[in-house]
């Protein structure tokens, strides 16, 4: 039985279970967007060519026929994906594919097939793919994954905002430890993504236009006054990218490699937060604002599960595991040219599909969080011992023998209370003054300067976002 296309029998969740998550991805990432990229580069490079004083054969090209041309890209429709497919089944190669359906088009405006074949002229199947791809990397940097990754660094902001000076124990090794404020920890996430926000942005995307092998061989034989280096150098900065001036048959494609991993660790840092804020979820810090209708087990009607982030964490891991392949794979090419790089390049939108639907469950996940101060309160005043730590500090500073050891005796293992911390304080061979100072210290104040900390990150954030 063939069963129709629809959400329910697709074969990836991408396009299945997660269709309406993604779906702002076809423009771009699909292959009728390749398609459209593909025609792009063919037609402004055959306009390019038009513009060239010696090739006068282009000469009878009219700026009406150009001009059609030119919508011809701005109108690209699927029926036009359709058709380069259908050239495809005959042709086996998409590219050519491409090139037979524009050289149709130009005829049909100009009624010279002469013409018709400066389309493809003196380009590798590579020279408009190459391109292609780049720019299909531009807009998905600049359409989806910054905008999307800066929405969530924005969240983040306004929560370490709110939670600036709330005190909250923190945990080194699952194990009560030296206090910090919510605000602090969740700046703490959003100054790594910044960094890698700007690290993404600031990957310069490269592109070639320079033949079979990468030497112009066709190009000077049939040209040899045109200057070709330039000419190429001036068509790929008019798409808005830079000239990689030295390739083989292939742009090698180590920049999408440094673009992919730069993605991959700003995923890996919120898989770091949403295992964080899982485990303060189950600890009590957060609770979760309850959706009407919604079920967290079917058994046990009182839970109400962090999915939110489980579920962006499984993704992140999925998107991860494609980005990262990507990236080992695609600077890897026997020789001048194998098509192994081809069927992996496909996945580009694989990689950022996952990735877009855990920014999603992400920023869903932070608008149903409600911070328990209770709860934090009385997990600080549970654990007095961790002010171990400067008392142990101060008497180092005034010469007492064995700090460590003494408070090691008096904490591990053992309940202690402000009472127990006071008594021994008062024991202590230490002046007056400095007795005072930490007798005066509690769990709720001893969070140093976090809360100046992450005033300092919001204000580093928006300045370096307002300076763009």
């Amino acid at each position: 039985m063939k069963i129709k296309l629809s959400p329910l029998s697709a074969v990836t969740p991408l396009d299945g279970r997660y269709a309406s998550k993604t779906e702002h991805l076809r423009e771009i990432c699909s292959e009728f967007a390749l398609m459209r990229y593909r025609v792009k580069v063919e037609v402004l490079w055959f306009l390019h060519l038009a513009k060239i004083e010696s090739i006068s054969e282009l000469k009878g090209v009219s700026e009406r026929n150009q001009g059609k041309l030119k919508r011809f890209i701005e109108n690209f429709l699927l029926k036009d994906a359709e058709k380069i497919k259908e050239i495809e089944s005959t042709t086996n190669h998409d590219i050519k594919a491409v090139e037979y359906l524009l050289k149709e088009f130009l005829e049909s405006v100009t009624y010279q097939k002469s013409v018709s074949e400066f389309i493809h002229f003196c380009c590798t199947s590579e020279d408009i793919n190459n391109l292609a791809y780049a720019l299909l990397l531009r807009d998905a940097r600049e359409i989806i994954v910054i905008p999307e990754l800066r929405d969530i660094t924005n969240k983040l902001l306004t929560l370490a905002e709110q939670h600036a000076g709330t005190p909250m124990l923190s945990r080194t090794h699952g194990q009560p430890a030296s206090p910090t404020t919510v605000g602090k920890e969740i700046a703490n996430v959003a100054y790594r993504l910044d960094v890698q926000i700007s690290r993404i942005n600031s990957i310069i995307l490269l592109g070639k236009m320079n033949g079979a092998v990468g030497n112009y061989n066709a190009h000077i034989a049939t040209y040899p006054e045109v200057n070709w280096e330039d000419e190429a150098d001036k068509f790929i900065s008019d798409l808005g990218l830079n000239s990689n001036p030295h390739t083989t048959q292939i742009e090698p494609h180590d920049y999408m490699a440094e673009l992919f991993d730069s993605l991959a660790r700003a995923n890996t840092i919120l898989i770091d937060f949403c295992q964080d804020i899982w485990g303060y979820i189950s600890l009590g810090y957060f609770k979760q604002k309850i959706v009407a209708g919604e079920i967290g087990s079917s058994t046990m009607p009182h839970k109400v599960n962090p999915i939110d982030f489980e579920n962006a964490e499984g993704n992140l891991g999925l998107a991860n595991a494609i980005l990262k392949h990507l990236a080992s794979k695609l600077p890897i090419s026997r020789m001048q040219r194998d098509l192994s790089d081809s069927t992996v390049l496909r996945n580009i939108g694989v990689g950022f599909g996952y990735s877009t639907i855990s920014y999603q469950s992400i920023i869903k996940g932070l608008s149903k969080l409600d911070l328990d101060v209770t709860r934090l309160s009385a997990d600080l005043d549970a654990n007095w011992q961790v002010l171990a730590e400067p008392v142990q500090m101060v008497m180092r500073r005034h010469g007492i023998s064995e700090p460590y050891e003494k408070l090691k005796l008096l904490t591990r293992g053992c309940k202690v209370d402000q009472t127990t911390l006071k008594e021994f304080i008062d024991e202590l061979n230490l002046p007056e003054d400095a007795k005072k100072l930490i007798k005066q210290l509690t769990p709720h104040n001893y969070v140093g300067n976090a809360e100046r900390q992450t005033i300092k990150i919001i204000k580093r954030i928006k300045a370096n976002e307002s300076s763009k």
